[in-house]
């Protein structure tokens, strides 16, 4: 009998293809990482091409699970790794966002068309455990059933809704219900980066919220991220104020949808600089949180494309 690998059949592949989309998503809003998900998925191709002597699709009965299956577990080994860098990350962490490349939708990029929370919203998931944040990933994002998560997580279903309980009581417990309206954060979005890039105090202090928070994730390579996060609005408005000062009115400006909302990414000549995402409040009059991602490895995937 020969030793020779079987190649992979093109049907293989093509049932890899069809289920990548999926598998990004999933993986993605597991791992808050972009690069991380990417070698995900590449370890989800080499186990998938490895089994059956190089022909995948032998005794596989539902493929779309079974990969789903193998992307998740190595997800959940991935983030143990992730875990680990963020326990030595200089200044706050923030998830890698996910940034259309064109004003409008970015339907050009597939990683864009698959289910994404908010950035907010993966933030909030970090304080899951790996386990309760695939057991919500997988439920309330991408409506799959407690028992096949329980196949795909190897627990059983009584586990599952155990775990599902508790991930929906942290998330829910941080993460106010209320979304705004796509109009509302636009506006807010505009009104809020003309302030900043302009330093305007006085407009900062209208829009910003007395108890808003800055976040700046900048990971020890970007001059005026902070190592803490920012509490207050007489405090963010000035940090605002110095960066706008140090040069912010130079940076180009483009509004571009980020995980899924309106958001602003800085643009320094032909490299990104920083992506703004914002919080609102209910009401939508005020911004809440300033998500400020800037650390060059986080936007590596950012492409300035057409003004």
């Amino acid at each position: 009998m020969s030793d020779i690998p079987v190649p992979v059949t093109d049907d293989a592949t093509a049932v890899f293809v069809e289920h990548r989309e999926l598998m990004f998503g999933v993986v993605y809003n597991m791992l808050g990482s972009v690069a991380d998900t990417e070698d995900v998925l590449q370890e989800t191709w080499l186990s998938w091409t490895a089994r059956g002597g190089g022909s995948p699709l032998d005794g596989v009965a539902n493929p779309r699970a079974y990969l789903v299956r193998i992307a998740v577990n190595h997800a959940l080994t991935r983030r143990a790794a992730i875990s680990r860098r963020q326990e030595t990350y200089v200044g706050p962490w923030l998830p890698e966002p996910l940034v259309a490349q064109g004003e409008e939708d970015g339907v050009e990029d597939p990683a864009l068309r698959t289910e994404s929370v908010s950035l907010a919203m993966l933030v909030v998931l970090e304080s899951l455990t790996p386990l309760e944040r695939a057991v919500f990933v997988l439920h309330e994002v991408f409506g799959y059933a407690h028992t096949e998560i329980a196949e795909i997580i190897e627990r059983s279903p009584a586990a599952v809704r155990q775990l599902a309980h508790r991930a929906r009581g942290h998330v829910h417990a941080r993460r106010p219900l209320y979304e705004a309206h796509p109009r509302v954060r636009r506006e807010a979005t505009e009104r809020f980066v003309r302030a900043a890039v302009g330093g305007d105090i006085a407009e900062l202090m209208e829009i910003l919220a007395p108890d808003v928070t800055v976040w700046a994730d900048g990971g020890g390579k970007r001059k005026g991220a902070g190592l803490r996060p920012v509490h207050g609005r007489d405090k963010a408005a000035r940090l605002f104020d110095s960066l706008a000062r140090r040069g912010g009115r130079h940076l180009d400006l483009h509004y571009r949808r980020v995980n899924g909302d309106d958001a602003a990414v800085l643009f320094q000549g032909e490299e990104p600089y920083a992506v703004l995402v914002l919080d609102l409040t209910p009401d939508g009059e005020q911004v809440s949180g300033v998500y400020v991602v800037a650390n060059p490895d986080k936007l590596t995937h950012v492409q300035r494309g057409e003004a």
